[in-house]
């Protein structure tokens, strides 16, 4: 039998197993079927950003780092700042990592965490305009994954939503000759609420919460919604050849907005925790 007939069948035998125990609602990891890996959040990791968070779920690890320049808006936003949002997967974070550009799944997960903010409405773009059509607030959020063991959607919009609560920024204005000046004031950025990311993967007929690798290489289909803080789903991805049936995706939604206000509460306290320490 070559490699490769080898390890289709050490894992069809791993999803086999996995959906025997799945069926007993248990896990390879011991956890239930909607419970979370350990969650840590340290900020201000980066001296030289304006905001700044390294989070860790499981197993995998991301950081995240804000910076806020001036720049010109889109011409088809006049009346609001910009944000832009870059994802870069270390070499070291996976033996399947590679050097070089980012490939399709870290643009992925760029688009993913972007979308996440933006439709959410978190950062309140509008207050970032210091000239109309000339002038704005610009939010680069680059997003570096350290180790990966599953759930990088999850983490990576952990991270960046760790690193905006905490970011600082100088005050901007125009003075009487309508030039942009810098005082010495510093303020947060303009935020509308805590958007959260809940990634679940379907495995057999069930669905999981926070994925490891493991399960993600055996999942049949993927599905992330974006929670904001009053339960409205505000952006979603669906993922893997997989289908969700109608009900399988009414489930997930109930469980994103579940499974949310759970994570909310665990970011703003371990956000609070390092803001005393």
């Amino acid at each position: 039998m070559s490699a490769v007939k080898k390890s289709i069948v050490v894992e069809q035998l791993r999803k086999t197993q996995m959906i025997e125990l799945l069926s007993k609602e248990k896990r390879l990891d011991n956890r239930g079927l909607m419970d979370f890996r350990p969650i840590t959040i340290e900020t201000g990791i980066i001296e030289k950003a304006n905001g700044s968070a390294r989070v860790q779920v499981g197993n995998t690890q991301v950081i995240a780092g804000v910076k806020i320049e001036l720049g010109e808006p889109f011409p088809d936003t006049p009346d609001k700042g910009l944000l832009v949002v870059n994802t870069e997967v270390l070499p070291l974070a996976s033996a399947y990592a590679e050097p070089g550009p980012p490939d399709e799944d870290a643009i992925e997960l760029a688009r993913v965490v972007d979308r996440g903010v933006r439709e959410s409405y978190m950062i309140d773009l509008s207050k970032l305009v210091l000239i109309p059509g000339r002038k704005v607030c610009v939010v680069f959020i680059d997003v570096n994954v350290l180790n990966i063991d599953g759930n990088l959607f999850d983490a990576s919009s952990y991270a960046t939503i760790a690193s905006i609560i905490t970011s600082k920024m100088p005050k901007f204005y125009v003075d009487e000759n309508g030039q942009i000046r810098q005082s010495e004031e510093i303020t947060p950025l303009p935020i509308n609420g805590i958007p959260i990311s809940i990634t679940m993967a379907r495995i057999g007929e069930t669905l999981i919460v926070d994925p490891t690798s493991e399960e993600e290489a055996v999942m049949d289909a993927r599905v992330t919604f974006v929670v904001d803080e009053d339960g409205n789903l505000c952006a979603g991805q669906k993922g893997q050849p997989g289908t969700l049936s109608f009900d399988q995706v009414k489930l997930a939604t109930e469980i994103a907005r579940t499974k949310a206000k759970e994570i909310r509460e665990i970011i703003k306290k371990e956000v609070m925790k390092n803001a005393k320490g």
